[in-house]
């Protein structure tokens, strides 16, 4: 059976994500922070008939994550995907305050994070022929507009650590493809239904999963973007 890990579990992308690979017959291992978030997720999937188990790490800490990975590889067995969804909240809301030295925890999670996770299940990915999976925000995009909302804001290490994200899945997709791996990322423009700031037009978390799914079956696009269609 196909294993999925889900680095960032939540109640809404990572549950959506988590659901569909289940629900084509994978088993699920999540990766979080709150242990009643884990046991919660793995209770609703277990109930829906899908294989799951929960383990704690802090996607932002390289260590942990990559401790929570050997154990999930030891006791479900290779990997064949891993789908990132954890992200960094604001904690660089303005780069003309900040120290410089301090700047770079804004990439612990979707840079180290990722990489740590990626190297720590790569000889599994590629005897599978697995994929690596990403959840991204727009903010990260390279236009005035949206870097004029992200100041507007205070989320600029977000807009770094989103724009770092991307560029380091290009990276990934261009090294691992040779080997059979695939690499994509989904960037999220707009909000995602159950979020706290969720409008009546946000985003699908089902959507995402969906979209996901079928960016592993293709292997043909690396980055796609989904935007909230506005009313």
């Amino acid at each position: 059976m196909s294993l999925l890990v889900v680095i960032g579990y939540g109640p809404g992308n990572g549950h959506a994500i988590a659901q569909r690979f289940g629900a084509e017959g994978w088993s699920i291992a999540l990766v979080g922070r709150s242990e009643d978030r884990l046991r919660r997720g793995v209770s609703a999937l277990t109930d829906a008939g899908i294989p799951a188990a929960g383990f704690v790490a802090d996607a932002g800490d390289t260590d942990a994550l990559r401790g929570a990975l050997s154990r999930i590889r030891a006791e479900l067995g290779p990997v064949s995907a891993l789908a990132l969804t954890a992200y960094r909240s604001i904690e660089v809301p303005d780069v003309l305050d900040v120290d410089p030295r301090e700047v770079g925890h804004v990439f612990d999670i979707g840079v180290a994070g990722l990489l740590a996770a990626v190297q720590e299940t790569v000889d599994d990915l590629r005897s599978t022929g697995g994929s690596v999976l990403v959840v991204n925000g727009a903010l990260g995009q390279h236009d005035d507009g949206i870097d004029a909302f992200a100041v507007s804001f205070g989320g600029d290490g977000v807009a770094l650590e989103c724009s770092a994200k991307t560029k380091l899945v290009g990276l990934l997709a261009a090294r691992l493809r040779a080997g059979g791996v695939y690499v994509g990322e989904v960037v999220i423009n707009g909000s995602i239904q159950g979020s706290p700031h969720a409008g009546s037009t946000a985003i699908d978390p089902a959507d995402v999963a969906d979209r996901l799914w079928g960016m592993a079956g293709a292997r043909v696009e690396t980055h796609v973007l989904i935007a909230e269609q506005r009313r």
